[in-house]
């Protein structure tokens, strides 16, 4: 099966030090592990033309996102920092989409939208006008986490009109409650997403 082609983005959510690395403020477990199959992936994306997209959370030093700010997490990924940064071991070919979220202090999960936590006001990150430019029309999204960033950028590309594909095996959920992961791939399910496994060809 032909995963990507010229009309296809596929869209690595996440793959950062804060999140894949154990030494991480929020520690994904076995993200690190995933990267090799991502990297091999992005690989195939880019030799069938495909086009690549690269996510971070990019945040602010102080945001009402952080536990200290009054939201749930502990801080991470604030932007310019070891924790934001995208893996070492990460293969982001050169013309990749680079796109940072969160950079205002909004709740930064999907990649195609961020939301104030105090308002609860939506704005777009402007990744679905870049790939509506390149004519992109299906996307396969990867990375993390499962229940969190990956679910919520899944769930906006079937909103925006996208074929969606998520490969389930390159995912890890943070299961912040016992089962998050499994609940979120069935919602995903649900949405009429195509679940996919990396050993599907």
């Amino acid at each position: 099966m032909q995963r990507y082609d010229g009309k296809t983005a596929l869209l690595v959510i996440d793959v950062q030090n804060d999140f894949a690395d154990p030494n991480g403020s929020l520690s994904v477990g076995g993200g690190a592990s995933l990267i090799p199959q991502i990297n091999g992936e992005i690989a195939m994306a880019t030799s069938a033309g495909g086009t690549v997209v690269a996510t971070q959370d990019w945040h602010p030093g102080s945001t009402p996102h952080f536990q200290k700010d009054g939201g749930i997490w502990p801080v991470h990924c604030v932007g310019g920092t070891w924790g934001a940064e995208l893996h070492p071991d990460l293969q982001v070919p050169d013309d990749a989409i680079r796109l940072h979220k969160g950079t205002g202090g909004e709740d930064g999960y999907s990649g195609f939208s961020m939301r104030d936590p105090v308002t609860g006001e939506e704005k777009s990150t402007g990744l679905d006008a870049l790939l509506k430019a390149r004519g992109i029309e299906r996307v396969v999204i990867m990375g993390l986490a499962t229940d969190y960033c990956v679910q919520a950028t899944v769930l906006d590309a079937i909103r925006l009109g996208y074929r969606t594909a998520v490969l389930t095996d390159l995912c890890a959920p943070v299961d912040l409650t016992p089962g998050d992961g499994a609940r979120a791939e069935q919602t995903m399910r649900d949405a009429g997403v195509d679940m996919w496994q990396t050993r599907m060809r």
